[in-house]
């Protein structure tokens, strides 16, 4: 029997949670159901991150990461302190180690100031100050990044789904989906659900949701390219290495961050991530291999031109990877002291990233709309952080009062 709902909610990720959370907040009176396929909500992206509350250091200003990421930010630390999640604003050091890095802390400085972002630069004696153990000709200081387990945050919005009424049902794996007169039909193994509006929140698992509810028109050209970041900790007797965050400064001419020490609510620290393709959507190692995802990889374009203009990068990851000595080295550059034997395997994460068919990433957050459906195609870091507002925006944009 099919049960009408009036928004649902694919993927139990912190935005689809966060989304679901606005709805009600805005339209108490409506029926909303998050459908996530695992047991539990938060079993991917939102559980398997470094649990950073970012500040907008890195994106351009204007942009929706920028923007989203100021007033989200703002939003989670008000969410954490009303619902006792711990937290702490703990801020982060972004270091240059050579010259050639200067004129882009520079540039990240400026986005800073842009983005209402406070921040004081560093001689090499004011970074011993705030991070000893951390070498650099020249620092930024960000006083606004912080730290939180977003694991948690994602089971208290999951708690405030549904005490506003609506249901959160895991283990539900959408199978198909289809078009009506009066709602789409999204097809699950615990159901069918007739809905007025949905929206996909699938994280590594987007496109195809995409497509499966709005046909092939429905991810927008784009596919979700799946890169394992791949971490360590440091082992307890060492973990004053790092006070808080360590940061390298970005090289614009790569895709990733590079390898970075942030020290979690918990008190660990968690070094990497190092990023590799992986051989599934879901593939935490390299054991975790699926032909046929590896398969439509290859064979799409955008990741052919991408590896094409990125081979170098790739190969060093690569290499990274399998010799823990070549990982140690580039986290030397940003904690001399560290050495191999202070690292100890740590959980890894798959990042989502969206690849368009001619190569080029997707940078900022990426929404795509077909009639009743809004798609979340693209959620990169600065997403958890954002996600109450990110959720908040995804609301506005649905029309809800049509469906009274």
């Amino acid at each position: 029997m099919t049960e009408r709902v009036d928004v649902v909610v694919i993927g139990g990720g912190i935005l689809g949670l966060a989304t679901a959370r606005a709805v009600l907040r805005e339209r108490p009176e409506l029926s909303v159901v998050v459908v996530e396929k695992e047991a539990v909500v938060a079993g991917h992206q939102s559980g398997r991150n470094s649990g950073v509350l970012h500040a907008g250091v890195y994106y351009k200003p204007g942009s929706d990461k920028a923007q989203l990421c100021t007033r989200g930010r703002l939003a989670m630390v008000e969410y954490c302190r009303d619902r006792g999640i711990p937290h702490e604003i703990c801020g982060k050091v972004v270091v240059a180690t050579t010259d050639a890095q200067r004129p882009a802390l520079l540039e990240l400085a400026r986005r800073c100031e842009a983005n209402d972002v406070r921040v004081d630069p560093l001689t090499p004696e004011g970074l011993a100050e705030v991070e000893p153990h951390a070498a650099g000709i020249a620092a930024l200081h960000v006083r606004d990044t912080g730290v939180v387990d977003y694991g948690e945050v994602c089971r208290s919005l999951e708690h405030d789904v549904v005490a506003a009424g609506g249901r959160v049902v895991t283990g539900a794996t959408v199978i198909g989906a289809g078009e009506r007169r009066d709602g789409i039909v999204i097809e699950t193994t615990a159901g069918e659900l007739l809905a007025g509006r949905v929206v996909g929140c699938a994280g590594l698992h987007a496109d195809e949701i995409a497509r499966v509810v709005s046909g092939p028109d429905g991810d927008n050209g784009v596919r979700i390219v799946p890169f394992r970041g791949e971490y360590f900790t440091l082992a307890p007797a060492h973990t004053d290495l790092v006070r808080h965050l360590i940061y390298p400064v970005p090289d614009p001419r790569f895709p990733f961050l590079g390898v970075h020490a942030t020290r979690g609510i918990d008190g660990s620290v968690h070094v990497g991530p190092n990023a590799v393709l992986a051989l599934a959507r879901e593939g935490y190692s390299w054991r975790q291999v699926d032909l046929a995802e590896t398969r439509a990889v290859l064979g799409f374009a955008g990741f052919r031109h991408l590896a094409r203009a990125q081979w170098r990068y790739g190969a060093a990851e690569m290499l990274r990877s399998v010799s823990r000595r070549r990982f140690t080295a580039a986290l030397q550059e940003l904690v001399p002291a560290v050495e191999s034997s202070f690292l100890e395997p740590a959980p890894a994460g798959v990042r989502a990233q969206a690849v368009n068919r001619d190569g080029t990433l997707l940078d900022d957050f990426a929404f795509h709309q077909v009639g009743r459906a809004l798609h979340v195609l693209n959620a990169p870091s600065p997403a958890a952080t954002a996600s109450l507002e990110i959720g908040r925006v995804i609301a506005a944009r649905l029309d809800l009062d049509a469906l009274s």
